[in-house]
Formats: C-alpha cells, sequence, structure tokens
C-alpha cells in the first residue's frame, strides 16, 4: 500500500474532520465521554477553525488512492526553534502502517524546527506508544480540565 504525504488544502477540510472524528472516537471511547469528545470536535474541526489552522499553522495530508487517511497538525516554529505538535491522527484501519511515521517525519523537516512538543492523555495507549518509539520523552504531568472532564496530561518533547 502506497500513500503521500503533502501539504493541506482547503479543500481537504471535510475529509480532514471526518478523520479527525472517526480517530477521536476510537481511540477515547471509554476515556473521554462521547457528549465532551463531540463538543471538543465540533469546536475544533469546525469550518472556521479549519481555515484559521490552515492559515496559521503548517497541515499535512495523508493520502490513500486519493481518500486522505491521516493528518498532522504543526505551530508556527517560535523563534527558538520549538514547534507544537497539535494533532496527528491517522484512520484506526490505516494504523501500523507507517503512515504516522511519516507525517511526524514531514513535521520534522520543517525549516527550524529543534523540537518538538506534544501533550498526550495519560490513558491513550497507542499514542504515548507511538511517541515514545519515536524518541519523545516525557518532561511533566498535569491535570487538564476538559470541558468539565478532567484529563491526566503528559506532555512530551523530541528533541532533533
Amino acid at each position: 500500500m502506497s500513500y503521500i504525504i503533502r501539504k493541506m488544502k482547503q479543500e481537504d477540510i471535510k475529509q480532514v474532520q471526518d478523520i479527525a472524528k472517526i480517530t477521536w472516537n476510537a481511540t477515547y471511547e471509554g476515556v473521554i465521554p462521547s457528549d465532551v469528545q463531540e463538543n471538543f470536535l465540533k469546536s475544533a474541526y469546525s469550518d472556521e477553525r479549519m481555515k484559521q489552522r490552515l492559515q496559521h499553522s503548517t497541515l499535512f495530508v495523508a493520502e490513500v488512492e486519493n481518500n486522505i487517511v491521516g493528518f498532522a497538525n504543526f505551530s508556527s516554529v517560535r523563534e527558538d526553534g520549538k514547534v507544537e505538535l497539535w494533532a496527528i491522527y491517522v484512520h484506526p484501519e490505516q494504523q501500523g502502517r507507517g503512515i504516522g511515521s511519516a507525517l511526524l517525519q514531514k513535521g520534522m523537516q520543517i525549516n527550524g524546527v529543534n523540537e518538538i512538543y506534544v501533550n498526550v492523555e495519560k490513558d491513550n495507549q497507542i499514542g504515548r506508544t507511538f511517541y515514545e518509539a519515536k524518541g519523545f520523552e516525557a518532561v511533566k504531568e498535569f491535570d487538564e480540565e476538559f470541558d468539565g472532564h478532567v484529563l491526566k496530561t503528559i506532555r512530551m518533547v523530541l528533541k532533533l
């Protein structure tokens, strides 16, 4: 199976929204209540927010046979070379095929990046295992209030 990684375009928004929903629901089932998930997805992945993300951050998509199967969202690079990885989602049926690694690799190639930070929910075992395998190290843990639900969050960094 082959895939391509490319910069996201405005016409990709609908497919990216679908990937976010499918992946969030699969990842956080039993961890984050479904109503909290839906509220977050409606807000964070609304058409307007997606347009803002396209303007103010760096988004890459992974395509298989002209269908988007994953995406990654990186903040703009700060002067000190630090960047936030706000999201990296791959459709559950496509996980384990190197797509997430390729999306992360693309972010590592953004000009000027020397550290990538990510927050991952402690019970997100798939995410934590992925980041640890890529060399991310935990720098702190904290509780985060998320629409009335408390998340146990781990902040991780990858130094390039």
